[in-house]
């Protein structure tokens, strides 16, 4: 028997089992960067944040009225000199659901500007909603096609953008806010940028 012979079967045995090791390498390399345990997934990088807001006008949600007036839609150089909480929601987004006693909350603190951007809804059902659970915002700019998220560099909805005084994002929430996420995440940021917008005025 000569040694090409004698090497075969161990040539076979590595050949059918080396797919296998790569399998398990791929699979709990993806395991890593999927598991979401001791990570701050809701707080995910984006492009914009420390960057300007758009710049760019979003229609008003007709039908949408506060003491008795139609709620503004977006428009350019509307963060300036304010903190701005902007939230993109949807009707059908049972997430929005979920966050909205949040929204709600932040609504109710004066010393902010509520934004919403009213993603891919017709304006009936964005009606229903807001008026079934309650309208936090003090803006609302209807993104019909999904150009304005596009814009704002929105992986899904829902999702919560920070605005300071200089118009600038400094924080980007991804997914609903918990009562959790309020408190230990959104708050100290808020009041940061509140501190900062009265210390500069």
């Amino acid at each position: 028997m000569t040694e090409e012979t004698e090497q075969n079967p161990k040539t076979r045995i590595w050949t059918s089992i080396l797919p296998l090791f790569i399998f398990l390498g791929i699979a709990g390399a993806s395991y890593s960067l999927l598991s979401t345990e001791g990570r701050n997934v809701s707080a995910l990088p984006s492009a914009l944040l420390d960057k300007p807001a758009p710049n760019l006008g979003v229609p008003e949600l007709k039908g949408l009225s506060k003491a008795g007036k139609q709620i503004p839609g977006m428009t350019q150089d509307m963060f300036k000199d304010k903190i701005s909480i902007v939230n993109v929601f949807a009707s059908w987004c049972v997430p929005c659901r979920q966050e909205h006693p949040q929204i709600v909350e932040l609504g109710n603190d004066s010393r902010l500007q509520m934004v919403g951007i009213n993603h891919k809804d017709s304006n009936r059902n964005a009606l229903g909603f807001l008026a079934e659970l309650g309208n936090p915002y003090d803006v609302v700019g209807v993104d019909r096609s999904g150009r304005a998220s596009i814009e704002w560099g929105v992986y899904g909805v829902p999702e919560t953008f920070i605005v300071n005084h200089e118009g600038r994002i400094i924080y980007k929430h991804v997914g609903p806010v918990h009562a959790r996420d309020l408190a230990q995440r959104l708050m100290p940021i808020i009041e940061d940028a509140l501190q900062s917008a009265n210390s500069s005025g």
